[in-house]
């Protein structure tokens, strides 16, 4: 995904609430929003936002003198997500599909995410959990799970402190014996590290490692050799959060993408409407057009097919790999019948 004249601003947000959560005083928030717009100015539009984000928390983290300001805050998203972790639990047990309910829940726990929406209270965590089944959702849970058999090793790439407690229930109905789960390599804003995966009990369900970087998504250049031969190596890439989206959307590798959308350029981007859990699924794991990874079954052909898998006006394919308006249908392929994309 390419930086934005709108991610600007978004850039420059994040900066500001860095500079409310760090222990310091008038002159120093003044000081971190000075060198931000600086470093906003200096952005490069021909490619992802992420590298910027890591440069700008660099810079704060080096002028709080704190090595992770946000420590205290993802101390506490944590504590609430393990209070509400046994209802939740209950709840994908007795659902009719546990791995719908368990994608459903892992979603909204991407509403965790200051980088994207800002910090978010307790209360604002617990009602966007027990919501979550009134959120709009777009995707194809019928290839994730084919996608899921069929694959001999998965890589599992966590998002933020607090989700990743959520992950846990979505962990719970992955191939056992096939998952590694990955965090970031070191503090950036509320994301997840090795630390957090412990508190979330991750190890019970396969091996977590770091990938190296403390950019708030996966910049593959910016990881360890070792993450980079695990993320070659995988057969399927789960990826959760809207940075991972942001910076893996058109890497070569078959990824599903479960996040939240929650910003208007990604909105744009995947034909979807903000607060729609996704789960898409990018270009190399479906035949089909270009563009970035699109929702469900969909051809290339613009616009969007609907959450229960309809036909879009512009003629995509339904998530069942039914026939589209134009009377165009879902092409197979070696892992599933329907993993077109969409053309943004």
């Amino acid at each position: 995904m390419k930086t934005t004249l709108e991610c600007l601003p978004c850039l420059v947000r994040q900066a500001f609430e860095a500079s409310r959560i760090v222990d310091g005083d008038a002159d120093l928030r003044e000081r971190i929003m000075r060198e931000a717009l600086v470093i906003t100015a200096a952005a490069d539009l021909s490619g992802s936002p992420l590298p910027v984000v890591q440069r700008m928390q660099r810079r704060i983290r080096e002028l709080a003198g704190d090595e992770d300001p946000f420590g205290e805050l993802k101390r506490h998203s944590n504590e609430a997500a393990l209070a509400m972790l046994p209802s939740l639990a209950e709840r994908v047990r007795t659902a009719p599909d546990p791995l719908t309910a368990a994608i459903r829940v892992a979603i909204a726990g991407n509403t965790i995410d200051v980088g994207a929406s800002g910090t978010r209270s307790t209360e604002c965590i617990e009602e966007a959990i027990d919501g979550s089944h009134d959120q709009p959702f777009h995707g194809d849970v019928e290839a994730f799970r084919r996608a899921l058999a069929d694959a001999d090793s998965i890589l599992y790439l966590a998002d933020n402190a607090g989700e990743i407690v959520f992950d846990a229930l979505l962990a719970e109905q992955l191939p056992a014996g096939r998952v590694t789960f990955a965090v970031r390599g070191a503090p950036v804003l509320n994301d997840a590290t090795l630390a957090d995966a412990e508190v979330a009990g991750l190890g019970r369900f396969g091996e977590v490692v770091s990938n190296g970087s403390d950019a708030p998504g996966t910049l593959l250049s910016d990881c360890t050799p070792d993450f980079r031969a695990r993320f070659a190596a995988a057969d399927l890439i789960i990826a959760k959060g809207q940075g991972n989206y942001e910076s893996l959307s058109d890497e070569p590798a078959d990824i599903f993408f479960l996040f939240t959308v929650k910003c208007p350029v990604v909105a744009a981007l995947t034909g979807l409407d903000r607060g729609t859990q996704a789960l898409l699924r990018s270009a190399d794991g479906r035949p089909g057009a270009g563009g970035y990874a699109g929702a469900d079954g969909c051809t290339g052909a613009g616009g969007y097919a609907g959450a229960d898998g309809c036909t879009g006006a512009a003629g995509h394919a339904a998530a069942d790999g039914g026939p589209v308006a134009n009377g165009r249908s879902a092409a197979p392929s070696r892992h599933d019948a329907d993993r077109t994309r969409a053309d943004s």
